[in-house]
């Protein structure tokens, strides 16, 4: 196996559900990823020297999932240079919302970008990810360009058929 240029932290076992599809479509562009459980609130010691180590790894992204209070992500930002994305997961009474509001909001100078709640934010993120890694790899950035190419391309199969549906088919 080679070394992950993808890192993907959940702050429980529990959020695994939540990245399986972006685990998916990191494994379809060819990026090599890890995921790890580390949570910033019931083992800091553990999330820092992770964090500390993810540069010197040649991890080059990291995703960072976790809900409630979610301060995964920022505490990894906090320890590394390396791009933080972060995905707040729905798991507490607030459906995600706490999680939203603990991952956008960091203070300057420790930036975390910050996804959607749940599934489409972490599919997202694996988006984004594979995004700042084409800047410096030219394949990559060709199979980007085709998974850009089949969403357009999908959104005009769904609209020819509900035209069809509509009876508007010319």
């Amino acid at each position: 196996m080679t070394q992950p240029k993808v890192a993907i932290v959940l702050g429980s076992d529990s959020d695994y559900p939540v990245v399986q599809d972006m685990l998916k479509t990191l494994t379809d562009f060819g990026i090599e990823h890890e995921v790890v459980v580390s949570s910033a609130h019931r083992s800091p010691a553990r999330t820092h020297r992770y964090a500390e180590a993810l540069e010197g790894r040649g991890v080059q992204v990291v995703v960072a999932c976790a809900g409630a209070a979610a301060h995964l992500a920022g505490v990894i930002a906090a320890e590394t240079i390396l791009p933080v994305i972060g995905v707040p997961i729905d798991s507490s009474p607030l459906k995600g919302v706490d999680a939203l509001l603990s991952t956008a909001m960091m203070p300057a100078g420790v930036p975390v970008a910050t996804m959607g709640v749940g599934k489409a934010g972490a599919d997202n993120a694996a988006v984004l990810a594979a995004q700042i890694i084409a800047t410096g790899d030219a394949a990559l950035a060709e199979k980007l360009r085709l998974y850009k190419r089949r969403l357009a391309e999908r959104v005009e199969e769904k609209d020819a058929a509900l035209q069809k549906s509509l009876g508007r088919v010319e």
